[in-house]
């Protein structure tokens, strides 16, 4: 097919979406399974030409290996993504079965469930909210326990005042899974031993109807563990960094929504730690958490399954947790779940080892391996090839231009267009391959570690909260992509010069580099953008919203709309009415009178800080971080993210 051909299909491709995706829904799986298998002919098209078409003769000299280096990293990675799309032509809800078997359950006695928090040196206001959050939950015969491995007298202080109960251990052994396994241990001791375990993170703040939902999902006697996804109340690094907070959700969106749901539809669905409940007996059966991997939940569920016990997902907003604040705890976490399924890869649970173990979990295995260890080394790879081209001459495949863009270019289209359809616009081109460089240097460290040396690697725990109120510069990660970003630039000028820059092959293909390169550059920018991190002010996360309040101040009495609220005040779309430190009552919705301060008058309004009691103050937590302010994105709008991150380039 020549060039003229390749724009055609692809103009064909991309008018058919614009005519038919409207009239599908991505729930559908006849549409999903029809879209992604015309993604998998394409890809493994693109594939087949580059080796049969593009490479040279295989050769013991650099021309030859290098370019056949990069095509076997290339088609490992198109691997990936094939049983990638494989997994999400099909898709799970379960919202319906839980309300049919609740149903079903109410006027039964309802089971015991403890809610464990596990926490080691999460601050004060962290573990506030989320010990509130977890005793607010709407469900008889909860108990909630702290297991605190920080051993702190201030939090058992806390614990009392609020009616939780406080459990420590005397040492810090197996990290966050040791904590949780002692806790068990003491559980099944219990008079009154539980029959399901909720855990939760000590970030994380439980929903009033978190139990309501779950529990009866565990009406199948097979179902050894439910998972719930992850939702932030604060923005992540790459939101707040580069302003799109308003317009980009944060990057756990697409797992969580997406790619989770798909995973159950298949039987493929893991634990990912909190918001999760498991029942007591599958626990027993499997030993309780494994401990000899950094990402324990992953493993829970290799070793459920080896026991015949299944793990489902429920796709509901039903927690809120604190995403990592800084690009340096966002990679770091990143980094030790890429540790974990390197041990796990190389541990008795692996994909290709004996013993009983689901095939859709084997193949899932075999996902997250190739993720994991080929995508961030095909991103690495892509950086550097335009690098060597400049510089050299040396390219990955020799071919005309026009057979170049008559096999990517539609197979590129159709991806990109599949998954904007799919995942409601959560894979857009540029700030995807952002998230992906930024975790990439630790994803590249943590698979060479822990495929050499899988065992003796500490749990590294995510820090939380602090304070982030200056602008902070992560120096040596902007340095490695500035390096890589100066290499580029520096190439296409040296490329530009004929009489010392090596011989090339046509323009047209030069022209395709050039096109790549700049690419990168886009990228490499706003990754080094996502290294500087803006300070925040605020204590508190405050949520946007239009509800309704009563004011009164003296004799003056007025209802009018909030701007937003968090824990320690508000602000209100009205004149205000008194003077910077006059106390007014605010009568909010669930909560009653509230005695408030005025601190400051506003662009629209004026602001205010609560003088709240404790029990007022609880209640306020509860309002604010279980549910009742649910902001979840509907659709993302690839032109506004377009517009934001421009808006970040001239700031």
């Amino acid at each position: 097919m020549d060039a003229l051909g390749s724009f055609g299909l692809t103009f064909a491709l991309a008018g058919a979406a614009v005519v038919a995706l409207p009239f599908l829904d991505p729930k559908d799986d006849r549409a999903r399974t029809a879209l992604f298998a015309i993604c998998l002919v394409l890809t493994w098209r693109y594939v087949i030409w580059r080796f049969t078409d593009t490479l040279p003769p295989f050769e013991l000299h650099f021309d030859s290996l290098y370019a056949w280096a990069f095509s076997v990293v290339e088609a490992l990675a198109c691997l990936g993504w094939t049983l990638g799309f494989l997994n999400l032509s099909r898709t799970k809800n379960r919202s319906q079965e839980a309300t049919e078997q609740a149903a079903r359950l109410a006027g039964q006695t309802p089971p015991r469930v403890d809610v464990l928090i596990a926490t080691y040196n999460e601050d004060w206001s962290i573990l506030e909210r989320s010990i509130v959050g977890a005793l607010g939950i709407d469900f008889p015969a909860v108990r909630v326990w702290v297991l605190d491995d920080g051993r702190r007298p201030w939090l058992a202080a806390l614990c009392e005042e609020k009616g939780a109960l406080y459990l420590t251990r005397p040492d810090n052994a197996h990290a966050k899974a040791g904590n949780i396994n002692h806790a068990l241990a003491v559980l099944r001791d219990d008079p009154d031993p539980p029959e399901f375990v909720a855990i939760f993170d000590a970030d994380f703040v439980a929903h009033r109807d978190f139990l309501s939902r779950t529990i009866p999902l565990f009406h199948d006697r097979s179902v050894g563990l439910l998972q719930t996804p992850q939702h932030f109340f604060n923005r992540d690094p790459i939101q707040s960094n580069l302003l799109v907070g308003h317009v980009w959700p944060d990057e756990q969106r697409f797992f969580f929504d997406h790619v989770m749901a798909s995973k159950d539809a298949w039987g493929a669905a893991f634990c990912c730690g909190t918001s999760s409940v498991t029942r007591m007996r599958a626990l027993k059966d499997c030993g309780g958490f494994p401990t000899d991997s950094v990402t324990e939940d992953f493993l829970l569920t290799l070793r459920l399954d080896r026991n015949g016990w299944r793990t489902i997902y429920l796709n509901e907003r039903l927690s809120a947790g604190l995403a990592p604040e800084g690009i340096t705890e966002y990679v770091t976490q990143r980094g030790r779940w890429c540790l974990g399924l390197m041990q796990i890869v190389r541990s008795a649970m692996g994909p290709l080892t004996r013993g009983r173990l689901s095939l859709s979990l084997r193949v899932g295995l075999a996902d997250a391996f190739l993720y994991w260890s080929v995508s961030f080394l095909f991103k690495l790879l892509c950086l550097l090839v335009p690098i060597v081209y400049w510089f050299t001459g040396a390219t990955v495949g020799a071919a005309p231009a026009g057979d170049v863009v008559s096999h990517f270019l539609p197979y590129y289209t159709a991806v990109m267009i599949t998954l904007y359809w799919a995942t409601g616009g959560l894979v857009l081109p540029v700030l995807t391959d952002v998230s992906h460089v930024l975790t990439m240097p630790a994803a590249l460290r943590a698979t060479v570690t822990g495929l050499l040396k899988p065992r003796g690697h500490r749990f590294k725990v995510t820090a939380k909260g602090g304070d982030r109120d200056r602008l902070v510069v992560q120096w040596p990660m902007l340095a490695r992509f500035g390096l890589l970003l100066g290499l580029t630039i520096a190439g296409m000028l040296y490329g530009s010069f004929a009489d010392y820059a090596p011989e090339r092959q046509e323009v047209g293909s030069t022209a395709i580099v050039v096109f790549w390169s700049v690419y990168n550059i886009v990228v490499l920018l706003l990754a080094m953008a996502a290294c500087v991190e803006f300070p925040r002010y605020r204590a508190e996360e405050r949520i946007t919203t239009a509800e309704r309040v009563r004011v009164s101040a003296g004799d003056c009495t007025f209802t009018a709309p909030l701007a937003d609220i968090s824990v320690g005040g508000a602000r209100i779309r009205a004149p205000s009415p008194g003077q910077a430190g006059d106390m007014i009552r605010l009568t909010l919705q669930d909560i009653g009178e509230v005695a408030a301060r005025i601190i400051r008058d506003t662009e629209d309004g004026f602001a205010v800080a609560f003088d709240a009691a404790d029990g007022q103050r609880d209640a306020l937590i509860r309002k604010i971080y279980c549910g009742d302010y649910e902001q979840p994105y509907s659709r993302v709008h690839g032109r506004e993210v377009m517009r934001a991150l421009v808006a970040r380039a001239l700031r």
